[in-house]
């Protein structure tokens, strides 16, 4: 997972399998990311392409990382911030082989057993697809030069179901996945209520929303992968999860 191709990416987990992590340290430097650098101008090209197709597309300014290294179960990094326009023209490249992005997924338990997830709007960057409420760490994430991954999951899910999770409904335990230089971290969040009760909670906070980043509320029972569209950070959540992981 280094950028350099060499022996320390064998340090890694294999792709697609959950495993627990001790922390995460994610620096935040000044200038700009070499991938930035060196593919702005197509970055700006295939933008005005995604633009075009989705008007409501937001070029904001998320963190993606340059470094990325696991040691002793520590997840290190350092980063940049980049406009999403170049994020998005990263995540088009079918292999990339510079930079990383690391995200939370913070993971809703219901009291009766059911992973909750959202289902995302047809006007954002991942149409129809089924995930934890989640969004890329971003410029008001970095505190004191350093990334607050607790701080983002709270706030994503805040914003997109208005639920308010708290520090009592969590272990503290972290886990991680990665693919494709794409690296998630989850945290488990177990709720009082059922399932239920959260996606009605969920699709009351919808109805007050004019332009909602959610189509609606997805309470998870089973590791079927087929059972809806998930995004690929979702499937060795599930397979870990059904598979007595809990």
């Amino acid at each position: 997972m280094n950028l350099a191709p060499d022996h320390a990416e064998l340090l890694w987990p294999p792709e697609k399998t959950l495993f627990p992590v001790r922390q995460v340290t994610l620096a935040v430097e000044p200038g700009d990311h070499p991938f930035h650098l060196a593919e702005r101008e197509a970055a700006a090209r295939n933008w005005r392409e995604e633009v075009s197709r989705n008007p409501a597309l937001f070029d904001g300014k998320i963190v993606f990382q340059r470094r990325l290294d696991l040691q002793e179960g520590t997840i290190c990094g350092t980063g940049h911030i980049i406009p999403y326009s170049t994020f998005l023209w990263w995540r088009s490249q079918p292999a990339p082989t510079s930079g990383f992005h690391l995200f939370g997924f913070p993971v809703i338990v219901s009291s009766d057993g059911a992973i909750i997830a959202v289902r995302m709007s047809e006007h954002t960057a991942n149409p129809g697809q089924v995930y934890c409420a989640a969004g890329s760490l971003d410029d008001g994430d970095v505190v004191d030069g350093y990334c607050d991954l607790t701080g983002n999951m709270l706030r994503e899910v805040r914003e997109e179901t208005g639920l308010e999770l708290a520090a009592d409904e969590t272990d503290d335990r972290l886990f991680a996945s990665h693919q494709r230089r794409r690296v998630t971290i989850y945290q488990f969040f177990r709720r009082r209520e059922n399932a239920r009760e959260l996606v009605e909670r969920i699709e009351e906070h919808m109805r007050g929303e004019e332009r909602a980043e959610i189509a609606g509320a997805v309470a998870i029972r089973s590791a079927d992968p087929s059972a809806h569209r998930y995004a690929a950070a979702m499937l060795p959540l599930i397979h870990w999860f059904f598979s007595g992981g809990r």
